[in-house]
């Protein structure tokens, strides 16, 4: 049940902006911001130990951002053999996705220069929209999704970013959501038990992506669901 921002601006020549909150079972480890895949020269990101894929990737020199979030779905596990931190990988590398992947539900969001495209995949279909102008919300279902509680709470905190300092901004007003209790269904910074899955808000990365290349900075929680100060290096 991660949350991702995302400002696309109207000058196509400008950096898209990205904020991304993950949340997972803090039992399930995880590598920092680094690069892991020899495999993929280049590409850094936050790796899952467990399968080896990437939750956030970019190729820095090759301006492209990857970054996915679970989405629900009805697909059987048995049909679901493929990793959803491998489909982040092959978008970071500039690959495109199988018609029919072979992972449980996603939303996943790729930046390119002038261009952030978001790829929802329940079982049934893959559908993909180009984000246009402006800051944009991302959770479990649809872009923008008025259904989702945090979404409807929140988007509107999140302006445009107004100067070089646009990640101070967005983790201000990161900071400012948690004035609800992580438990609560509106919360950015989360505790999901309550709501039937063993996940908590781990960690937060901001992204920049333009023709100039991709820029990722990173920083974690101390505690999981729970915020303190946070400095993205």
């Amino acid at each position: 049940m991660c949350t991702v921002i995302v400002h696309v601006p109207e000058d196509s020549t400008a950096a898209i902006r990205v904020l991304a909150v993950r949340d997972e079972d803090p039992a399930r480890a995880w590598d920092p911001l680094g690069a892991w895949w020899p495999e993929l020269p280049g590409v850094v990101g936050v790796r899952d130990t467990r399968a080896g894929g990437a939750w956030l990737a970019a190729d820095p020199a090759g301006s492209r951002l990857a970054v996915v979030l679970n989405r629900a779905d009805l697909i059987d596990d048995s049909l679901a053999t493929g990793s959803r931190g491998q489909i982040v990988l092959d978008a970071a590398a500039g690959q495109g996705l199988p018609e029919v992947p072979p992972t449980h539900g996603f939303n996943l969001l790729t930046v390119t220069p002038g261009r952030a495209r978001v790829a929802m995949w329940d079982g049934d279909a893959v559908r993909a929209v180009d984000l246009a102008p402006g800051v944009h919300m991302i959770a479990h279902d649809d872009v923008d999704d008025p259904k989702t509680a945090r979404i409807a709470t929140w988007h509107d905190a999140f302006a445009a970013p107004s100067g070089e300092d646009w990640v101070a901004e967005w983790v201000a007003a990161l900071e400012r959501t948690t004035a609800l209790p992580p438990t609560d269904d509106r919360a950015i910074i989360r505790d999901n038990r309550p709501h039937g899955y063993p996940t908590l808000s781990l960690l937060v990365c901001a992204a920049s992506v333009s023709a100039a290349g991709a820029d990722v900075i990173y920083g974690e929680l101390d505690e999981p669901g729970a915020w303190n100060s946070l400095q993205l290096r």
